[in-house]
Formats: structure tokens, C-alpha cells, sequence
């Protein structure tokens, strides 16, 4: 079995997939969004995706200190200098990212190599934009990446099954994103580099970026290491869950309804929810309950709970 057909499957997937794309259309009909909208959206969700894919890296500025940085030049004490830099850096990678969007991009090599030059620009400049040209091993990882002899082929071949995959675009990134680290074609960046290009791609099909966020490092590892081995369900929910969580930014901004939204913890307390908040809280790891993840917090509707009993009902209905 090649890298193409690893397993993604996993129980509640096809409910998960309809919900994706029904908001995915229920973005597309709002479109043209109004430019001061799109703006404000767009600057909040950049500051959080350069503040957790660079903190999954190691970086320490928090979220505010971040966004100070980045919108007002602040040095923050006690952080260091490649802290400050790699947080500029990010950020000037996403607005490369942005400049190439387009409903007909199709991913080429030079890209991926521009974005990682940003990425580390200021950095390690010997590096940036560079494959590598000796081997590497990865603290905690589950594998040995291949020889950097091959680094350059392996990169062709997987560009050019982006463009001829006839998968899902949301199965297709996963897969994507999974194979660029397997074959971890820099010294360092990797990681930053890969959650730029796979939104890359996520952004050309019209979905909002998906952010994975710095609280789900645990599982986003773990997740990666189960890919290595030959499953990419771990791996899929958690691109999943990280695209419905913009998906509902987007809409919930855009609709003024993000006030629906809920801890799991208020939710089980209304008396039409029969369900206790570990039970509700593994439904939605599960991806079995509409949800989106603010900092350690999953939110939700009472109704997502709601709709889910009532199509569990009908299922044992069926069955029955």
C-alpha cells in the first residue's frame, strides 16, 4: 500500500464532511464579502495563525505580545531576538500566501521555496529557501526522514499528485500536509512552511485558512506519528475541526450570531441537554457535534447538541 491510499475513514466523518460544506456554501453566498468585514476578519485570524504555528515550533510570545509585534513594533522583555524575528516572518509569509490565492493557483516548487525563505529570513539565511543536503532526525518522531538525495524527487512527485488527486480538498491538504513532513525537505521551518502551503491550497478551493492551534500540539504530533504508520484518521479530524472553527469565525462575524456560541460547560446545564460535559466534550473531539476551540475551551450551541440527539433517534429508528 503507497502513502496515496493510507485509511482516513473514521466514525462520523461523512456528517462531518456534509457540515463542512454546507458552511463552506453558506460562506460562498456571501460573497462578495464587504472589504471592511473581510479585513477585520482577516487580521484578527493571521496574528493567531502566525502566534500558534510558530508557539507549536517552540516560540513563547503569547498571543498578545504577538500581536503587539506585529502591529505596533514592540520589543517585548525577555524574549529573544529570533522570537520577535520569527513572528515578523510568519507574518510576512501569510501575506505571500494571500497575494496567491486564486480560484485557478496551482501549487508549483518555487512557492513553497519562497514561503520558506520567509520563514526564515533574518533566521538562518544559509537555510532559507533551501532544501536540505544532509540527513536529519526529529526529536519524538516515529521515523527517520529519507535521504536528502531524494528530497528534491519526492517533492516533484508531491506537487504533482496535488494536481492530479481527484480527492477532497480537505482530504487532499491532510494528506498533503503529512507527506511534506514525512519527507521533511528543510533543516528547519518544516513545520511552518507546511501549515502555509497546505492553507495555501485550503484558500485557493475558497475555505478560510485552518489553524491548528498551539493547546492541540499534543494531538497534532500524536496525530502525525499515526500517519507515519499508515492511518491519517487522527490526523483528518483535527484539519477538519481546525477548518469548522474559521468556518464558524467567519460566519458567525459575518451573521452577528457568534453569541449562540457556548462553553460545553454552560451548555449541559440546560435542561433539554440529557448529556453530561465529558460525554458532549468527547462528541465534539469526535467531530460528531458542531464546535469550534477558543484557547483551551470548546464552544458550541445548544441546538448542534439537539440536532445531534435527534438524528441519533432517527438512526435507531432505521435500525430498528
Amino acid at each position: 500500500m503507497t502513502w496515496q491510499d493510507y485509511p482516513y475513514h473514521y466514525e462520523g466523518l461523512d456528517k462531518q464532511m456534509e457540515r463542512i460544506r454546507a458552511k463552506k456554501i453558506a460562506l460562498d453566498k456571501k460573497r462578495p464579502i464587504p472589504a471592511h468585514a473581510l479585513q477585520s476578519i482577516k487580521d484578527s485570524l493571521s496574528i493567531e495563525w502566525t502566534y500558534n504555528s510558530n508557539s507549536i515550533e517552540g516560540n513563547t510570545l503569547t498571543l498578545q505580545e504577538t500581536k503587539m509585534v506585529l502591529e505596533e513594533g514592540i520589543t517585548i522583555k525577555g524574549k529573544s531576538l529570533r522570537e520577535h524575528f520569527e513572528a515578523v516572518n510568519h507574518q510576512e509569509a501569510i501575506e505571500l500566501v494571500e497575494t496567491l490565492v486564486s480560484s485557478d493557483y496551482h501549487l508549483v516548487e518555487k512557492d513553497i521555496l519562497k514561503l520558506h525563505e520567509l520563514v526564515l529570513q533574518k533566521i538562518e539565511r544559509d537555510y532559507a529557501g533551501r532544501y536540505r543536503t544532509s540527513g536529519v532526525r526529529i526529536s519524538g518522531a516515529n521515523f527517520v526522514p529519507p535521504n536528502a538525495l531524494k528530497v528534491n524527487d519526492l517533492m516533484m512527485e508531491l506537487v504533482n499528485w496535488v494536481h492530479e488527486s481527484e480527492l477532497d480538498i480537505l482530504i487532499k491538504v491532510t494528506i498533503f500536509h503529512h507527506r511534506f513532513v514525512w519527507i521533511h525537505p528543510f533543516f528547519d521551518g518544516n513545520g511552518r512552511t507546511v501549515r502555509l502551503v497546505f492553507n495555501l491550497l485550503l484558500m485557493a478551493a475558497g475555505y478560510p485558512p485552518a489553524i491548528i492551534l498551539r493547546n492541540d500540539r499534543k494531538k497534532y504530533y500524536t496525530a502525525l506519528n499515526a500517519a507515519n504508520k499508515g492511518n491519517y484518521g487522527k490526523l483528518l479530524l483535527l484539519v477538519l475541526q481546525a477548518c469548522e472553527r474559521t468556518l464558524d469565525i467567519y460566519l458567525s462575524s459575518l451573521n452577528n450570531n457568534y453569541d449562540d456560541y457556548r462553553p460545553i460547560s454552560d451548555i449541559v446545564n440546560e435542561p433539554e441537554v440529557p448529556y453530561g460535559q465529558e460525554y458532549v466534550s468527547l462528541l465534539v473531539r469526535q467531530g460528531k457535534i458542531n464546535a469550534f476551540k477558543e484557547r483551551r475551551n470548546w464552544l458550541t450551541t445548544k441546538d448542534a447538541v439537539l440536532d445531534y440527539i435527534a438524528n441519533r433517534d432517527r438512526k435507531r429508528e432505521l435500525d430498528s
